[in-house]
């Protein structure tokens, strides 16, 4: 029978797991298997900076921790080398970075499954994900169309004001 120690430890990373899952804005289960040390390294730091907690996982008490708030459907990707990846922030951040991680490294990098915003999602959705920009290039394209016809506009308008206003005298154009 195991230490009553070993199994409150065990007990408590089930909770955290479980937790970490359920606050989770998105999470992807990665099989890492043949990746290096400095490539580790890079994708670790890449997580990092995107806000993305990234760890290695025990399979069993994953499943313990996801089957204990509903998530069921990872049983059958929980086995052999797994690790997490998950955000309360960009919900794209680690399905992207694990999806660049895996073409820039011969793809070395499996995604085997995970969640967004609390649904259950298939690897072909992940993996669509992962070809999206970050939630602020996605920010900054809407927002440069919103600007693009304001500043045709100001250089049209411009355009009839120096027409009407006829051509700069030499002096005043180079000062």
């Amino acid at each position: 029978m195991p230490n009553i120690k070993v199994l409150e430890n065990k007990k408590a990373i089930v909770d955290a797991l479980s937790e970490k899952l359920q606050n989770a804005t998105s999470a992807v289960f990665v099989d890492y298997k043949g990746i290096t040390v400095a490539q580790d390294t890079e994708l670790r730091n890449k997580f990092r900076e995107a806000g993305v907690d990234y760890t290695v996982v025990k399979n069993t008490l994953t499943r313990f921790a996801a089957n204990k708030i509903g998530y069921s459907e990872f049983d059958e990707v929980l086995n052999g080398t797994t690790s997490l990846a998950v955000t309360t922030g960009d919900p794209i951040a680690p399905a992207r970075i694990v999806c660049e991680f895996a073409k820039k490294n011969k793809n070395v990098l499996k995604i085997k499954g995970g969640l967004v915003e609390g649904k259950v999602m298939t690897i072909d959705q992940l993996k669509g994900f992962g070809e999206l920009p970050s939630k602020d290039a996605l920010i900054a394209q809407v927002l440069g169309t919103f600007l693009a016809p304001i500043s045709s506009l100001a250089f049209v308008l411009d355009q009839i004001r120096q027409q009407k206003e006829g051509p700069a005298p030499a002096a005043e154009a180079e000062a």
